[in-house]
């Protein structure tokens, strides 16, 4: 390979949850979908349910995301080549980014200059017109903000941002806001707040300054958890001079408000009755007179509403003029699993529920938010497991409605912990401190031709478990697809795959004839797995007990409604599964306990013929800190391997089984030599311990072509070091030193003739570079040459440590590969997959 060979980086797949918080999700203008995944906002396309990039920036949680203009505005958003999002995190402060729809990418605009104290716990905006907004930011310590926002009309300028007031409204937490202009008074605007103390707060202000307290709605009797303003109604004729606000809150009611224009202030005056009570509160506004009254209180759900929100404006021709109509139609998302739609009857004006979605589902454990899609006709929401759930309204005629459920994105919504590739590549497993073990992986697109972007979906959850999971290795050589794991607990589980996955296998991208050969069909009785109560143990469903049509797409339609664990109806799946199925339907079983970790498992790896695996657990003392030996197949233990005195961090095998490289707490890495008897059984030896870092070693990996392996490390270093024919061990290279702690290495081959390869490096930054790697050796000794062969971009890479990088296997690293492709995992709840071409 030249020194100066441009390598091209894809960005192929993004895999995350979305944190769970109300508020976290924005349904654009744009058609996109903006979410907080850890510290990194994550952008979706609904319609083809892939996470289109991630936004570096936020050192913090993001809390809250709202695009300008938001799905409200959409009708003021028809030509617009620039859409705008801001973001909002625990640590108080909120970005703007620019999304330019023409090329497709994003940048970093600004920081808002004055930051909140405490997090950020919500976000609204009005949009006043296409290159003009107001926007608000409230804080769990009760200050609100406001703020003028203008976007330049030429790409060479620059947004301006001013802030126009700082309410300190309350010492508790402001959890929820709504902007609206009051009816025929432009320029003037109501605040609506909401919070802790069970009443709404409503401001009034202008544009150009302060805004001031005019009254408050009593009626909820818990925390307020959402507001919405509509949009002006239009009657026939004429804008009317009335705007409706809708309230949800923890004492599982939504109450509908209607703000009046009641008159100007001196021609209209005011009997004090005991109607007037009953009509509610007045106020005035620069030279206008409002009136708020209940219009309507609507009851059906059974917990916390935690959203509510009107549905976007649809635009109507009223004699030849277009209109842009606000329709009575509000969205409501609650934690008792369901999303309901309600809107008033025709003849009576009585508020109904009309639709209700998500009653069946047992994973959700309850919604944290819906939002309209800009045409009104796909709903999403957002539930605690990280997950989102969109139903799509189908029905041709206006009259009836039918919603179906549709894709989504889906990932872990905790830290990724450990991610490996499947023996041949069809598909990665990754496990998370969220307790699961997913599996994904490319599907066929319904023409059953690839697509030139490959679709990526989750395809199943092998494992949902009671315990954070912190590794996991797949066993390699023939037989069925099996894997071990290793969570916060003492035991190695190991699993197998059931029937309806190695089925399911088929009709993804990579799987096919090859990964799913006849014989393998008649060895494998066990259909799927179902959860136990305590949800530590998976137990088989074995094929010739099972009463259930193979064919069923679609796992829990007949599931009853008992808080429960349901049972899986394990399918074969033709198409992407969706939340319901994933949660319950494709677990796998577990086969085999491994017991002998007198701690919390930390790491685990399998040798490359299928033979051994060897795992380690978390240790202070050199007992605990021993590597156990576990055989394929009877699951014995056959070594315990003794060196290190502090947690062995990462293991690896040599690429031709003869050694078992392990890197440590301890700052030490050790080589143990690996060796088989004729009569099977496995001898072990420590060939070297060395000293290699000053801080902690993070991660190691083998050269696929020799016997060199990398080392890196807390102290920003990647080393190189080669095992010489004396069996002494030396070091050949050190890269230049790292901006952050190097926290994940691997080594993958490019040419076997040249000896060379290529080291990819990741960073607790979340960056992630390459470097070209070529090993010479001669009669002196070994030595290598390296070069930077690419460094991401930020926009790229991870927002947080990554924890895991693994080269997906290629088939005999003989000749010289131009593709690559690489997964990795992090902190940032998220898991990459990208392409490389050399």
């Amino acid at each position: 390979m030249s020194e100066n060979t441009k390598v091209e980086a894809k960005r192929v797949f993004i895999g995350a949850g979305c944190n769970r918080v109300v508020n976290n999700v924005s349904w654009g203008a744009s058609g996109l979908v903006s979410f907080g995944a850890q510290n990194a906002v994550a952008v979706f396309c609904p319609k083809t349910a892939q996470i289109l990039t991630t936004l570096p920036g936020h050192k913090a949680a993001v809390n809250c995301t709202h695009w300008l203009p938001s799905s409200k505005f959409a009708f003021k958003a028809k030509n617009l080549d620039r859409h705008y999002l801001l973001s909002g995190d625990s640590d108080g402060i909120i970005i703007l980014w620019e999304l330019s729809t023409l090329h497709n990418n994003w940048r970093h605009v600004l920081q808002l200059p004055l930051s909140h104290k405490k997090g950020v716990t919500c976000i609204t905006a009005y949009m006043v017109s296409e290159t003009d907004a107001m926007f608000a930011s409230a804080s769990s310590d009760g200050v609100v903000n406001l703020w003028d926002v203008s976007f330049p009309a030429q790409s060479s300028e620059e947004c301006k941002v001013v802030c126009l007031d700082s309410i300190c409204v309350d010492t508790k937490a402001i959890v929820t806001l709504s902007l609206a202009e009051l009816p025929k008074n432009p320029g003037r605007f109501a605040l609506a707040l909401g919070g802790l103390d069970n009443k709404i707060k409503l401001y009034c202000g202008e544009r150009t300054g302060k805004f001031t307290s005019v009254c408050e709605l009593k009626g909820h009797t818990d925390w307020i958890r959402s507001l919405d303003f509509s949009l002006p109604l239009h009657t026939t004729e004429e804008t009317t001079d009335c705007i409706m606000l809708v309230s949800s809150s923890q004492d599982k009611v939504i109450r509908i408000w209607k703000l009046v224009l009641v008159g100007d202030v001196g021609s209209w005056q005011r009997e004090i009755t005991l109607a007037s009570y009953i009509e509610g509160p007045v106020f005035v506004s620069g030279t206008s007179t409002y009136q708020i009254s209940v219009e309507s209180v609507l009851i059906g759900h059974e917990d916390w509403v935690y959203s509510v929100e009107w549905e976007p404006p649809v635009i109507s021709s009223i004699d030849g003029r277009l209109v842009n109509h606000q329709p009575l139609s509000i969205l409501s998302a609650s934690m008792d699993k369901t999303m309901m739609i309600w809107r008033p009857e025709k003849n009576t004006g009585v508020w109904v529920n009309v639709v209700c979605v998500g009653e069946l589902s047992h994973c959700a454990l309850g919604f944290y938010g819906g939002h309209w899609c800009p045409n009104g006709l796909s709903i999403l929401a957002h539930g605690y497991g990280g997950s989102f759930h969109l139903w799509r309204n189908v029905s041709s005629t206006k009259e009836s409605e039918n919603w179906q459920m549709q894709k989504v994105p889906s990932g872990h919504f905790a830290a990724v912990t450990d991610v490996t590739w499947a023996r041949t590549g069809e598909y990665m497993l990754s496990v998370s401190h969220d307790q699961t073990t997913r599996v994904f992986s490319s599907w066929k697109n319904d023409e059953g031709n690839e697509v030139e972007d490959e679709h990526w979906h989750e395809l199943a959850r092998p494992q949902v478990h009671g315990h954070d999971i912190n590794c996991v290795a797949m066993v390699q050589g023939k037989g069925n697809h099996r894997f071990v794991s290793g969570a916060e607990e003492k035991v190695v589980r190991v699993f197998e795959a059931p029937l309806s996955f190695l089925m399911t296998l088929n009709h993804t991208c990579a799987g096919g004839e090859g990964s799913f050969p006849e014989d393998l069909q008649e060895d494998v009785q066990v259909l799927g797995a179902n959860m136990s109560a305590l949800g530590l143990s998976q137990k088989p469903i074995y094929l010739h007990s099972s009463s259930e049509p193979l064919e069923r797409n679609g796992g829990g339609d007949g599931l009853d409604t008992f808080e429960t664990v349901p049972e899986a109806a394990p399918v074969e799946l033709k198409e992407p599964p969706i939340e319901d199925q994933l949660a319950f339907h494709t677990l796998w079983p577990e086969s085999h306990k491994l017991y002998g970790h007198g701690n919390e498992l930390f790491s685990l790896c399998g040798d490359h013929k299928g033979n051994l695996v060897a795992s380690s657990c978390k240790a202070q003392s050199a007992s605990m800190a021993e590597i156990w030996l576990w055989e394929v197949g009877t699951w014995k233990a056959v070594g315990r391997l003794q060196s290190h005195s502090l947690t062995v961090t990462h293991l690896e095998f040599s690429y031709d089984d003869t050694m078992l490289l392990s890197v440590s707490r301890d700052r030490h890495f050790s080589v143990f030599s690996i060796q088989r008897t004729d009569s099977g059984e496995v001898s072990h030896k420590l060939m070297a311990k060395v000293e290699a870092h000053k801080r902690i070693i993070w991660a190691c990996s083998w050269n696929p072509f020799g016997h060199q392996f990398a080392t890196s490390s807390r102290d920003k270093t990647v080393k190189i070091w080669s095992i010489e024919s004396d069996a002494r061990i030396k070091q050949i290279l050190a890269l230049p030193q790292f901006g952050s702690s190097v926290t994940a290495v691997a080594w993958t081959g490019l040419d076997r003739k040249e000896k060379s390869g290529c080291v990819a490096v990741g960073m607790e930054s979340g960056l992630i570079e390459l470097w070209t790697i070529k090993i010479i050796e001669t009669e002196e000794g070994t030595t290598a040459t390296a070069a930077l062969a690419l460094r991401l971009e930020p926009f790229m890479c991870h927002v947080s440590a990554v924890n895991r990088l693994v080269w997906k296997p290629t088939e005999k690293c003989e000749s010289n590969q131009s593709l690559l492709r690489l997964t990795s995992c992090g902190d940032d709840n998220c898991v990459r997959v990208f392409d490389f071409k050399f």
